[in-house]
């Protein structure tokens, strides 16, 4: 059965493609026009995808609505941004009520104040906190911290970890990296850790890692690994740096507090600002004392819209209005039960795809063809996710969502293996 199925792939892809493409002539018009002026037809690769990528009229919850007319139920949530879904209306509501009282201020104001109390408070490995306008941004001043604080200049991330477009390592070294002294190591394996620190115990100011790799395909380490970072760290005077722009969706207090494990410097980005731009890194206060003057600190951080009123005021708003602890572990709770039926439906049918992943984020995997095939089927179903198989469900996803998701699953599943 298996070669009968994988001769018929590529007429089935092909045939996908077409369909995919004739119900979208809008959409197919507007990638024409988008060439014309932006190299690929977009300013953010991770949106393309062939033969060319729906452009969305209208959101709302978790609906988006493309200018074809199609509607989707969102199960991407922005690649982990958009976990408060479409237009949540406490943000909204803070977001027309700051725009009111005036923008682009330049000055400080009381919602950075409000906001920073709230992550403070939020996450137990930061005292202190200082935004930025993304995740990439949080990871270049944590790691830039860590260097200047050790007075080293190796940092130590992992095969295939991805913290932002200038810091990929998802195919070893990626040609627009910042050109940081990189020493890249597998992921969750201690042994290629410690021999790393043994060898170059006075060259590393940091380990930079994921908790669970998230682009890589939501990859979640071993039991203890994370614990024996802390540990080598710890022993060679090597400052640890959790990147959980995406991975704090996971619990209230982030990775760390699911894990038990706490960082000396912390990254966020994503979701904290319900949907707007939004990055921050913090730590200890002896560590960011160095951003201090008063304390003697030298580091300066430039950054025209790191505290903007927007971004501030909808950060406070989704901490203090929307994301509920109960609702977070809902939602994370909710994505553990898909990701099991989907596994199971996938094993059931003997379709070769797999699940990996905690919580509300999960990847799936498998030959490229294959993934593809599911992509397009589950959008003919009105769901769409990644087409590299990611998932990020938002807080306004439904069980009856779930449900409709894994019966379109199931149906194309069994169709696949005819």
């Amino acid at each position: 059965m298996a070669q009968v199925v994988e001769s018929q792939l590529d007429a089935r892809l092909a045939a996908a493609r077409t369909r995919y493409a004739e119900q979208r002539p809008v959409s197919a018009a507007m990638h024409g026009r988008a060439r014309m002026v932006m190299p690929g037809g977009n300013t953010r690769s991770v949106l393309h995808f062939e033969p060319f990528p729906f452009r969305v009229a209208s959101a709302e919850g978790a609906l988006i609505v493309d200018v074809d007319g199609h509607r989707y139920v969102d199960f991407l949530g922005n690649y982990t941004a958009g976990l408060l879904g479409h237009s949540p209306a406490p943000v909204r509501r803070a977001l027309v009520e700051r725009l009111a009282q005036g923008w682009t201020i330049g000055a400080a104001h009381p919602d950075e104040i409000r906001l920073a109390e709230l992550i403070c408070a939020r996450f137990p490995s930061i005292e202190q906190v200082r935004f930025t306008n993304s995740g990439t941004e949080a990871n270049l001043m944590a790691i830039a911290t860590a260097v200047h604080v050790t007075g080293r200049p190796g940092v130590v991330v992992f095969e295939h970890g991805y913290h932002g477009g200038v810091l990929s390592f998802r195919d070893g070294h990626a040609p627009l990296n910042v050109p940081h002294r990189w020493i890249v190591l597998p992921y969750d394996d201690s042994a290629a850790v410690d021999a790393c620190l043994a060898a170059c115990r006075d060259d590393v100011a940091c380990i930079l890692v994921e908790p669970i790799q998230g682009s890589a395909g939501c990859i979640v380490p071993g039991d203890g690994y994370l614990a024996r970072l802390r540990a080598q760290a710890d022993a060679h005077g090597v400052l640890l740096i959790f990147d959980e722009v995406m991975t704090s969706r996971l619990h209230p207090g982030g990775a760390q507090a699911l894990f038990g494990v706490t960082p000396d410097l912390t990254t966020l980005g994503k979701y904290l600002a319900g949907g707007m731009s939004f990055g921050a890194f913090g730590g200890s206060a002896p560590l960011m004392a160095s951003f201090d003057p008063q304390q003697g600190g030298r580091l300066t951080q430039a950054g025209t819209f790191n505290n903007n009123v927007l971004s501030m005021a909808a950060g406070v708003a989704t901490l203090t209005e929307v994301l509920t602890d109960d609702v977070l572990i809902a939602t994370n709770a909710r994505g553990d039960r898909l990701r099991a039926r989907l596994q199971d439906t996938f094993t059931a049918a003997r379709v070769p795809l797999r699940t990996s992943g905690l919580g509300s984020m999960f990847g799936i995997h498998g030959p490229d063809d294959w993934l593809e095939l599911f992509f397009l089927a589950m959008l003919e179903e009105g769901h769409y996710l990644a087409r590299r198989g990611f998932i990020a469900l938002s807080i306004e996803i439904t069980d009856a969502h779930v449900d409709a998701f894994c019966a379109s699953a199931r149906r194309w599943a069994d169709g696949a293996v005819r």
